[in-house]
């Protein structure tokens, strides 16, 4: 009786379970069909915040198994260039120094030259149906004869339309029509981390892509051209080696948004991830210009500059640190006519923030001549705006440079004299220079990366310096602080600060 009981009781029990499976799946489906939220319980485990497991990042979806159908449209607009250059190579007054052995000693011998020709391979790529090319300035510079060849394997004897040293391009002509031109993309849109393909003849192993990514942005400092340069780079991992100069990067959409340029190489002979391209933004006005008038025609503002460090914002007051130094005014330029003066540091260029002496150069140098701009300048504790007008950027002067003599050291190893007219004089500066000049700089003192003999030291601390007697006690004064030093380096003035501890 007791084992009916029991069998009862657990029928009852089962038949109860399964009623509410059976109905909570009901309602379920009913709340789901009718938009209701639906809840569920069970065990609570507390999560600290430090354990919480972020949400994977969204997905725009797996990546391709090929890119072909980007990068084949681009390749037969991608040119390969072959340039020859003659050059005269010094020849000996006797046999005996033809020999490698004997010339370590005796060095190069006065006498005739011997014009000798070299050859060097770049790339291109097609910007006009007309047989128009961008490429860079380096892949032609001197170059006697250039040879264009297309990826049907024709050849062409190619001119040059304009070259533009400062930024590295170049713009090429060949004789023939029907061209299919690549397109410039938008580089202000990239992104680091945007997949990016590079198109070029490396070695002159024949055509060749590559692919990576867009590793940085507005690179400067890469050694080109010299130090009036204007640099902007696009920083990129895709593999760029000698023979791709010129050629294109291109994003997804096979749009060119960058010109290859520069490599570090790392002591190696080719790519160790690190390429630089000209972002396309940049390319697309000075190509324009070359097309349009064979040189690039840019505005300038007629200042020399230096960047602003720590000692500098601190010695002129400034909230920060920030923009950068006017080190000297060219007579009658534009900053001259709108009153800007040496020891302003400029902030603002028509209301972009200026970081860096490679930003006031790369904004300057993208308006034209007779524009109206607006500098927002910081002096003497006070911000002001002036609105000078800028000139033309003449090939003598070129537009602002950047004079910046770097970080500095204590004046310790640094031996100076009194400026006299007559050490002026040798100095080629005018006679009413003053100051104390640097007679020589101890080689082991952290000093000598910053002082050279010959120059001039104007000021200290923003105190006039006339004679070593005043140098000596302004030098009393500062005692073991950061000093700021106003020089004149060949005519030249530029502010340099100097820290005791080198830093």
């Amino acid at each position: 009786m007791k084992k009916n009981a029991t069998r009862s009781w657990w029928v009852f029990v089962v038949a109860i379970v399964f009623a509410g499976v059976v109905a909570g799946g009901v309602l379920g489906s009913w709340a789901s069909r009718n938009g209701y939220p639906l809840f569920t319980s069970g065990v609570l485990t507390p999560t600290l915040a430090s354990d919480t497991v972020p949400a994977a990042p969204a997905s725009t979806g797996p990546l391709p198994d090929s890119f072909a159908s980007i990068i084949q449209p681009d390749l037969p607009s991608v040119v390969y260039i072959s340039t020859t250059t003659v050059v005269n190579r010094p020849t000996y007054n006797s046999p005996f120094f033809n020999d490698p052995f004997f010339r370590q000693f005796f060095g190069p011998q006065a006498g005739p030259t011997v014009p000798q020709k070299q050859h060097a391979l770049g790339s291109g790529f097609i910007i006009r149906p007309d047989g128009v090319i961008l490429t860079n300035n380096h892949v032609v510079r001197g170059a006697t004869d250039i040879r264009v060849t297309l990826s049907d394997k024709r050849e062409f004897k190619a001119k040059v339309l304009g070259t533009d040293p400062r930024t590295d391009l170049a713009v090429l002509k060949i004789d023939t029509t029907g061209l299919t031109p690549l397109q410039l993309g938008n580089s202000s849109q990239l992104r680091v981390g945007d997949i990016v393909f590079a198109i070029g003849d490396p070695f002159g192993v024949g055509e060749t892509v590559t692919m990576g990514i867009i590793s940085a942005k507005g690179r400067s400092n890469v050694s080109i051209e010299g130090p009036q340069s204007i640099q902007d780079f696009i920083q990129t991992d895709a593999a760029i080696n000698p023979g791709n100069s010129g050629g294109p990067l291109i994003n997804t959409r096979g749009q060119v948004i960058g010109i290859d340029t520069a490599i570090v190489t790392g002591g190696s002979q080719g790519n160790i991830g690190i390429g630089f391209a000209i972002p396309s933004d940049l390319a697309r006005n000075v190509m324009n210009q070359l097309i349009a008038h064979g040189k690039v025609i840019r505005g300038q503002l007629g200042v020399n500059i230096s960047n602003v460090d720590a000692v500098m914002a601190k010695q002129f007051g400034l909230p920060k640190t920030e923009g950068v130094i006017v080190d000297s005014v060219e007579p009658d330029s534009a900053a001259a006519k709108a009153g800007i003066e040496r020891g302003d540091i400029i902030l603002k260029f028509n209301g972009e923030p200026v970081s860096s002496m490679n930003d006031l150069v790369l904004q300057v140098t993208q308006v034209p001549p007779g524009t109206k701009v607006n500098v927002e300048i910081f002096r003497n504790g006070k911000t002001l705006n002036v609105s000078p007008v800028l000139e033309e950027a003449s090939a003598a002067k070129g537009a602002e440079q950047s004079s910046n003599a770097g970080q500095g050291s204590a004046l310790q190893g640094v031996q100076v004299q009194t400026l006299t007219p007559q050490i002026a004089g040798q100095l080629n500066l005018s006679p009413d220079t003053y100051g104390v000049v640097v007679a020589s700089v101890d080689p082991n003192s952290p000093a000598a990366n910053s002082l050279e003999r010959g120059d001039v030291i104007q000021e200290i601390n923003r105190k006039r310096v006339s004679n070593v007697t005043g140098y000596a006690q302004l030098l009393r004064q500062a005692g073991d602080q950061p000093v700021l030093l106003l020089v004149n380096r060949g005519g030249q003035t530029i502010f340099v600060s100097i820290s005791p501890n080198g830093e």
